[in-house]
């Protein structure tokens, strides 16, 4: 990490690399010119003191690959595979971040930032190269399988990324950090309308049957009544009949 944070102060401050002012910079591709006042290594190739052009490949699927030309983009230099690098602090500008090498060697470019950016890209080197870089930097490299010739665009991008790592070995490379998403703030949430209650049909009472308190007796009486207001008037009707 410190080798790391050199590397990106001598980028800045100490003329090592010198950027020019993005004024042709393009925000889709990332298109910028950059001069440096030393050698530097890229993949597969060691670029001489001069001004070059980096820009991401044109294309609305893939923003992995990167393309050096000269000055006015009338030679291009390398295509090179990258991957995703996250870098905490954009900066205002142009950030060139270098692996730091032994004296007298040119410093291996380790990631290109867009300015204002805190996404780049990463540098991917041929096996071979990566594991002279990993070694010489005592840094983890990532790394590809090493190509006779320039692969075409299809094929570099499925190419398979590996860790060249200082030893020696090679592991998975790791994911570039994610930037933490800003908690949302919690929204107010009308509560659901309620379906109105079902009325249940309460089960029908049965009606209160009065109490049978009243006797036989009364009718009796009155057909007893009766009966004796019959027999006077037949002995009266006799009476009468015998005069």
């Amino acid at each position: 990490m410190k080798q790391i944070k050199l590397a990106a102060t001598l980028c800045l401050f100490t003329g090592a690399v010198a950027l020019a002012p993005a004024a042709r910079a393009d925000q889709w591709n990332h298109e910028t010119r950059v001069t440096f006042s030393q050698p530097v290594e890229i993949p597969g190739m060691v670029l001489p003191p001069g001004t070059y052009t980096f820009k991401l490949l044109d294309s609305q699927t893939n923003r992995n690959v990167v393309q050096v030309f000269n000055e006015d983009k009338t030679q291009i230099h390398a295509t090179i595979l990258a991957i995703p690098d996250y870098h905490l602090q954009p900066a205002g500008k142009t950030l060139i971040m270098f692996e730091e090498r032994e004296a007298g060697a040119p410093e291996a470019v380790r990631a290109w930032f867009y300015p204002g950016e805190n996404y780049g890209a990463a540098f991917v080197y041929p096996q071979p190269q990566a594991a002279t870089i990993a070694k010489a930097t005592n840094q983890a490299v990532p790394s590809m399988p090493a190509a006779d010739k320039q692969r075409e665009m299809g094929e570099l991008q499925q190419v398979p990324v590996m860790t060249q790592q200082p030893g020696g070995e090679q592991t998975a490379p790791e994911p570039a950090p994610q930037p933490q998403a800003a908690a949302m703030p919690p929204q107010h949430q009308e509560p659901a309308p309620q379906p109105p209650p079902i009325e249940q049909e309460q089960p029908a009472q049965p009606q209160a049957q009065l109490p049978q308190t009243a006797s036989g007796l009364p009718l009796i009486g009155l057909l007893g009544l009766l009966s004796l207001g019959l027999a006077a008037a037949f002995r009266l009707a006799r009476k009468s009949a015998v005069r």
